[in-house]
């Protein structure tokens, strides 16, 4: 039992999305087979406040903090990776990078329809030859008058299909500081989605490729600066990062459930195989990661609350927990043996989609280079124009 305790609110919802998440296990599991993303599962999310869950009322929210977005997180991936994506996206990158970089006007403007999930949110910064390098992005935004013409493509969006709104990311100008942020409706002409096939895991998820040709932006839609796309884009990541470690968090816990569950009741050399030394030794690795991976992400719940910028903390956490969650399931099939192998039980689903988190919001190996930078100077955070605002209670 951990001795982080939570509020009575956070409590109360995390009860609910734990009670959601077991219930959808069955439509998602088809949805899994059929390659077919959840809607329906996901307009419940939204009617439960879940697509808002950390912005302020007056925003069209639930009000709650931090700590909160990352057990909503948790309790997603116990049935799915694929709505814990949601979450990250349409929340963590998407609806929190407007509250944080938003003005008032644009706030107000795009927020409520977001926190109720009437409109979904993507995040496309993803080109073919700008992922973890962002600043060979080559997708243009011309300014042309009152409007950019935006150009380019962008590759392996989540929502890339789902989405009413875009947040793009598109150079305006030479260099890393020639990036901006631009908000799209999707309706807008000269826009193409393309689905992804033949993914290795993620099955229920909506991933795809966007064109833009000769799509106008009115500038009061661009999202901060002309130039500050880049900070935008990474401060995103603080949270969408958050998200992924507290989903992978609750890969690996519901991994371990159905570990310790079969090995409680499989019999082999006339006992439990539970009581066999090295089955044991795979369970007690399982936990030794959950419990330090649960620090991990609740520190920085804490610190998002607080408002201190946790850059290193959620580069750190991402890192660990998604390779914790691969560990896990691995781990699990082989516990569950053949078993585990097939699609009766959930562990090979979770082993399949745990890869991808690997690889999105950058790569195990950039988050190596990531902390030994900071640990030998090379990186130092400077401050923002915008930081995410603190959680205030009642807001």
């Amino acid at each position: 039992m951990s001795a982080l305790r939570l509020s009575p609110e956070n409590a109360a919802a995390q009860a609910e999305w734990a009670a959601f998440a077991r219930n959808a296990v069955n439509e998602i599991r088809q949805c899994d087979r059929e390659r077919r993303f959840p809607r329906a599962l996901v307009m419940d999310m939204a009617a439960r406040g879940m697509l808002g869950l950390c912005l302020p009322h007056r925003l069209g929210g639930l009000g709650l903090d931090y700590i909160a977005l990352g057990l909503a997180a948790e309790a997603l991936e116990t049935a799915d990776a694929s709505l814990r994506e949601v979450l990250a996206v349409h929340l963590g990158l998407h609806a929190l990078s407007i509250y944080q970089w938003g003005t008032p006007e644009q706030t107000a403007r795009w927020l409520p329809a977001l926190a109720r999930g009437e409109v979904m949110g993507a995040f496309a910064l993803n080109e073919k030859d700008a992922g973890s390098d962002v600043a060979s992005l080559a997708c243009s935004a011309t300014r042309s008058g009152d409007t950019y013409v935006l150009n380019g493509e962008k590759t392996w969006i989540t929502l890339a299909a789902t989405a009413n709104r875009l947040l793009v990311f598109a150079r305006t100008s030479a260099g890393i500081g020639g990036i901006s942020a631009f908000v799209i409706d999707r309706t807008a002409a000269g826009i193409v989605a393309t689905p992804r096939e033949g993914k290795l895991g993620d099955w229920a998820g909506d991933t795809g490729d966007l064109k833009f040709s000769k799509v106008r932006i009115p500038v009061r839609d661009r999202l901060g600066e002309e130039g500050e796309g880049f900070k935008i884009a990474m401060s995103a990541l603080d949270n969408g990062r958050y998200v992924v470690a507290a989903g992978a968090l609750g890969c690996m816990k519901t991994c371990r459930d159905e570990a310790v569950a079969y090995a409680q009741s499989r019999v082999a050399f006339g006992k439990p195989i539970g009581e066999q030394q090295l089955v044991q030794q795979l369970l007690a690795n399982m936990q030794q990661r959950i419990d330090a991976g649960e620090l991990l992400v609740r520190n920085i719940g804490a610190l998002k609350n607080s408002g201190r910028r946790n850059t290193r903390e959620c580069s750190g956490a991402k890192w660990f927990c998604s390779e914790g969650a691969v560990q896990t399931a691995k781990e699990t099939v082989q516990v569950l043996g053949a078993a585990g192998y097939g699609d009766g039980y959930n562990a090979a689903r979770h082993l399949r989609n745990s890869m991808a988190a690997l690889i999105y919001q950058g790569t195990s190996q950039i988050h190596t280079l990531i902390q030994a930078d900071y640990l030998l100077g090379k990186r130092i955070d400077r401050p923002l124009r915008c930081e995410l605002p603190a959680f205030k209670p009642g807001e």
